[in-house]
């Protein structure tokens, strides 16, 4: 690590007053550019035990970057992860204020609800697909801290990579009932569809993407709990939404889940 723990601290706090306040900053390491990987996730370790202290209740995890196409660009060998708190999690059909949000977008999510815990190092598609419960269709709402959507890994890390709220709902199916890789997907915004894709999009397999984070949190000392909801990373590019519009997802055998942006 680059930075002593009272920067982190101070970043960690800069940055959930920005996401309560629904404010804008510039990345953080225009000030701090030296900072390493650990750094940034020690930031976002940071945030989520202040979540945690009032009262929050940490619910799961999500995946970032979870095509090899855009860890290829973006220069990195795996995905970025986060946490996921009760406080993100929208009613099936409910709304969000914009207002509440900075530059909300939205990402449709395969989503894995654990039944057994999941931890690194050695996890693997099979350890992931023999530990879920069940798989449903979710949508994740992004809103990165950082002005215009600009900024680096290391600060998106620092930023819960830039979690926000997120909906499940649809069909609950066993993951042997599915095949998770051919799985077709349609995101509708206000009726019209804005993006197609498939469960492949997803590391090849979106059960890929939950090894990693279990791997991740392993040699970290943690592991995926039990009953844990899991966003197995965005299988689309990521679409805005404004106030007034109606999202919808649906996701081939597992039904549809949307909320509305008021």
């Amino acid at each position: 690590m680059k930075l002593d723990q009272i920067s982190v601290m101070r970043l960690a706090e800069h940055l959930e007053t920005c996401e309560l306040q629904a404010r804008d900053t510039v990345k953080i390491t225009d000030e701090y550019p030296a900072m390493d990987w650990d750094d940034a996730y020690a930031i976002q370790d940071e945030i989520r035990r202040s979540k945690l202290r009032r009262g929050n209740r940490l619910v799961g995890f999500k995946a970032g970057l979870t095509s090899h196409a855009k860890m290829k660009q973006m220069g990195v060998t795996t995905p970025v992860f986060g946490f996921l708190m009760d406080a993100f999690c929208v009613p099936e059909g409910g709304e969000i204020a914009v207002k509440s949000l900075i530059h909300p977008k939205v990402e449709p999510e395969i989503v894995f609800v654990t039944k057994a815990p999941l931890r690194g190092p050695g996890c693997h598609v099979g350890t992931v697909l023999a530990a879920t419960d069940f798989i449903m269709p979710g949508i994740e709402v992004i809103d990165s801290r950082y002005r215009d959507f600009k900024f680096d890994l290391k600060s998106v890390i620092a930023d819960n990579t830039s979690a926000a709220r997120f909906v499940v709902g649809g069909q609950a199916r066993p993951a042997a009932d599915l095949d998770l890789r051919t799985l077709g997907v349609v995101l509708e915004r206000n009726g019209e569809p804005v993006s197609f894709g498939a469960g492949a999009a997803v590391l090849g397999h979106p059960a890929a993407a939950v090894a990693m984070l279990a791997n991740h949190l392993g040699a970290r000392g943690e592991e995926i709990p039990a009953g844990s909801i899991i966003l197995s990373g965005g299988i689309t590019e990521a679409a805005a939404v404004a106030t007034g519009d109606h999202v919808t997802l649906r996701i081939q055998d597992l039904g549809s889940v949307s909320l509305r942006f008021q």
